[in-house]
């Protein structure tokens, strides 16, 4: 996934652009009031830092874009599409440097990547289109059904191995998930697989569990190949907003996480909070999902995305 320049169809844009709408509309909402002023005074620059902070863009974040509407248009007329390029500027220089797709470069092969998150993120579905990103890239790649707490999410990764069209290495609801991965690597490494995708258990309440599982699988890993896992990616559900948040920590601390993956960047979602997790992790952000389809699945052009947020069709670049 090193080439980030998949071509932006006009579908793709269009769901994009649906899935910063309800940020945009409410820091829209938000700042509406706030420009019949003339000029842009202490107190407008308070309100709008509000208004930012309550899109979900972060306090850090809103804080930046204050200081810099005050170091260059303080006591100047008030101009909204103005507001909003310093608005898209901002947001785009917190954003590229954490658009980094995940580069396959693991040798020996298989690369292995354990993706974990909280039941209902869209983890099991980001999976297999994970993997179909991958295959499109000319990758070989398998699966591991390691969530074996939930029978559904183990039947719900088969159907999708069979839909895309790659091996998958399942168990009994119950099963080992380390010993599942073990022999993951051992039949990928026998017929050339380049990825290697874990599925994990998404028990976050039961935070002990879950992480007992996550250190037994990483132990059985480096007796194989002491790199692995090279990659442990967590799924966001966008809609939850701040939660996400909190989940970043959590994982973040406990399970060692290398890079995110936002999800559900639909109409409903609350995008803004990819701006606040960029801003406060620095973590990379390797992709996100606007829809259900597979190809709604892709790595994502910061300043478009910046863009977007701001409600500005001024360029960033």
């Amino acid at each position: 996934m090193s080439d980030q320049r998949t071509p932006h169809t006009a579908l793709w844009h269009d769901k994009l652009a649906a899935g910063f709408r309800r940020t945009a509309e409410r820091l829209g909402g938000n700042l509406g009031d706030l420009f019949t002023k003339e000029k842009l005074d202490r107190q407008t620059l308070d309100a709008i830092e509000e208004a930012l902070i309550a899109s979900d863009l972060g306090p850090v974040t809103a804080m930046r874009i204050r200081d810099r509407l005050e170091d260059e248009r303080y006591d100047k007329d008030l101009d909204e599409a103005g507001v909003r390029k310093v608005v898209a500027e901002e947001v785009a220089k917190v954003l590229r440097p954490v658009a980094r797709p995940l580069e396959i470069e693991a040798f020996p092969r298989p690369q292995v990547i354990l993706v974990i998150g909280v039941n209902g993120s869209g983890k099991t579905t980001t999976i297999a289109k994970l993997a179909h990103l991958l295959q499109e890239q000319d990758y070989q790649v398998m699966l591991v059904a390691g969530d074996t707490f939930r029978a559904a999410a183990i039947g719900q990764l088969k159907v999708w191995a069979e839909r895309i069209g790659v091996p998958i290495i399942t168990g009994k609801e119950g099963g080992d998930a380390a010993s599942l991965v073990w022999e993951g690597v051992k039949q990928g490494t026998a017929i050339g697989t380049d990825v290697l995708i874990v599925d994990t258990a998404g028990r976050l309440q039961n935070k002990a569990g879950l992480m007992d599982e996550l250190s037994k699988i990483r132990r059985v890993l480096g007796r194989l190949n002491p790199a692995a896992p090279h990659d442990v990616v967590l799924v966001l559900d966008a809609t939850t907003g701040q939660n996400a948040i909190s989940q970043i920590e959590i994982f973040g601390r406990d399970a060692g996480v290398t890079g995110l993956v936002m999800t559900k960047l639909d109409g409903t979602a609350k995008g803004g909070v990819l701006v606040a997790a960029a801003e406060k992790f620095g973590l990379p952000i390797h992709a996100i999902g606007v829809g259900e389809t597979l190809e709604d699945f892709r790595p994502f052009d910061p300043d478009e995305v910046a863009g977007l947020i701001a409600g500005s069709k001024a360029s960033v670049k």
